[in-house]
């Protein structure tokens, strides 16, 4: 099974929010300093939202959970190039990357040609690490100022745990779970580090961060670690989901569900 498709069971588990048009988001995102504008990864119409924000706020800084620090060098050096958006995907043989078409998130890189592109993807080898020795152990420097030294109080821990369960399926043994929320917690913390080199770039406007739904909620993800490490920082966080969310989120809106096949079936 691909990740963004366990990452679909994230999209609407949590608080509920209140649904906001996406003028009103432009709007919104206009006076913060990151505006983090989530998705189900494998619905086209998220990544054509995320293109049209990118083209209306024009940020400085675009942060993409779906590329490597290495991959988004690759990319900006390309852009800058000229190189076509099918020449793009082939140097990064994005096929085997496991992510949805390159172009769909290509799209708002093109809406926004003078964004800076920064990268927050972690290595495979530093995820299934964090599942044995911990997010902290993997993450190293600065691991405190990022949230990973402190345990996680223990309903957050139960209800990640759960979720990890629900997402696979069931099929996971009881002893996993707790690796897999070290895991979820690692990512979070490595795109909070690459939006804080974001937002030290000189310039005009905001970053801009295109990640899944589960790394957009307010109360354990992104914008938590974010305003753990800087607590300057305004952040509006939006989710585009398929039905009524229950995380909390700034705002959101709801889109038609795309046909897919069953993500359980990977398991049986």
């Amino acid at each position: 099974m691909r990740f963004w498709q366990w990452c679909l069971a994230f999209a609407a588990l949590g608080l509920p929010a209140l649904a906001t048009p996406i003028d009103d988001l432009i709007a919104n995102a206009r006076v913060a300093d990151v505006v983090i504008i989530g998705e189900v990864h494998d619905n086209p119409r998220h990544q054509q939202t995320q293109a049209a924000v990118a083209r209306a706020l024009q940020p400085k800084a675009l942060v993409y959970e779906m590329l490597s620090p290495d991959a988004a060098a690759i990319v900006s050096d390309l852009r800058a190039n000229g190189t076509s958006t099918e020449q793009i995907a082939e140097a990064l043989d994005w096929p085997q990357s496991g992510w949805p078409p390159f172009e769909r998130y290509y799209a708002s890189a093109l809406a926004a040609p003078q964004a800076a592109l920064f990268g927050a993807e972690a290595p495979r080898r530093d995820i299934r690490a964090a599942v044995s020795d911990s997010a902290a152990a993997v993450f190293g420097r600065d691991a405190a100022r990022f949230g990973l030294t402190t345990p996680l109080p223990a309903t957050d821990q139960t209800q990640r745990q759960a979720m990890q369960a629900a997402a696979h399926c069931g099929a996971l043994p009881e002893t996993a779970l707790p690796g897999m929320v070290e895991a979820q917690r690692l990512r979070d913390a490595w795109l909070a580090r690459a939006v804080l080199q974001a937002v030290e770039r000189p310039g005009p406007g905001p970053v801009l961060v295109i990640t899944g739904n589960g790394h957009a909620r307010l109360d354990w993800g992104l914008p938590a670690v974010l305003r753990a490490a800087d607590p300057s920082l305004t952040i509006h966080a939006h989710a585009q989901v398929e039905a009524a969310p229950q995380a909390p989120f700034d705002s959101h809106t709801i889109t038609p569900a795309v046909d897919r096949p069953d993500p359980c079936a990977a398991f049986e």
